[in-house]
């Protein structure tokens, strides 16, 4: 798994300000007269929540004015009350102005994720870990997959070097999952294998490998899978889970559940940036 760095994070914002301020600048900024003039502004929490992505918001305020002061009242990964002052920038009025929108979109997005994330890891149990998938944002993974560490959960693979798993369509290509997998653990990677039913879990019992991923199945399935598997594997779960159904589906007995729900459907969480008089 990939850190976050300030290079990267300089990068994909930079990016992001590019994307706002091409090719004619803040046409509506430049017309105002005091621009120049230092002020300051707070960013607000508008909800409850985890807070993540601080560094983001931060470098685009430096990046659109070095003269730039930002100081983060609380760390990612800390659960705010609604009206809670999150951080407070000063710099030129123009500044502000200019990076506002750019600096709360990555902080709504991370914030957004790392709370939703949060909110189903409070409902299983400390054994069961939440994890998320490669159902990101493209370009924005490794912002997400931090996010969803400041909310409590863990990370799956960051990408297709990472780990092996072998999933349904690996198998109907190869058609001798044993073969396949024997394949895998050759390679002395993390060999994860996808079974759909008792039949395909029975095919694999026996071969050592690091983990099963039980796809699709009715709690009641997966209990019987569980069984079967005597605590010879790590075991993870895969497949529609909600908040509505994640403590059943923790409560089997599972080490692990995916959700790619966590990155790919996380509300944007609500802050606002209001200027000093």
């Amino acid at each position: 798994m990939q850190k976050l760095n300030q290079k990267y994070i300089n990068s994909v914002v930079k990016k992001a300000l590019n994307e706002d301020l091409k090719p004619g600048g803040d046409i509506t900024t430049k017309l105002i007269s005091f621009k120049n003039k230092k002020t300051k502004a707070k960013i607000i929490a508008k909800q409850n929540g985890v807070i993540a992505g601080l560094a983001f918001c931060k470098a685009a305020f430096k990046l659109t004015g070095s003269e730039s002061s930002f100081k983060s009242n609380i760390e990612d990964g800390t659960k705010v009350k609604k009206n809670k002052v999150i951080a407070e920038i000063k710099a030129k009025t123009k500044t502000i102005l200019i990076a506002e929108r750019t600096a709360l979109n990555f902080l709504n997005h991370a914030s957004g994720i790392a709370t939703f994330t949060n909110l189903f890891v409070k409902k299983v149990n400390n054994k069961c870990k939440i994890c998320c998938t490669r159902k990101t944002t493209p370009n924005l993974r490794l912002l997400e997959k931090y996010a969803v560490e400041k909310g409590g959960g863990y990370n799956h693979r960051y990408n297709l070097s990472d780990e092996i798993l072998i999933k349904d369509n690996h198998i109907n290509t190869e058609n001798n999952l044993k073969k396949l997998i024997r394949k895998a653990i050759k390679t002395k990677k993390l060999v994860t294998v996808e079974v759909e039913n008792s039949k395909q879990l029975n095919q694999v019992l026996g071969i050592k490998f690091k983990r099963i991923l039980f796809d699709n199945m009715s709690p009641k399935q997966l209990k019987k899978c569980l069984k079967i598997c005597k605590n010879k594997y790590e075991t993870e779960y895969s497949g529609n889970a909600t908040l509505k159904n994640i403590k059943k589906i923790s409560s089997t007995g599972i080490n692990r559940i995916s959700v790619g729900a966590i990155t790919h459907s996380a509300k944007s969480f609500d802050f606002s940036l209001e200027l000093s008089s």
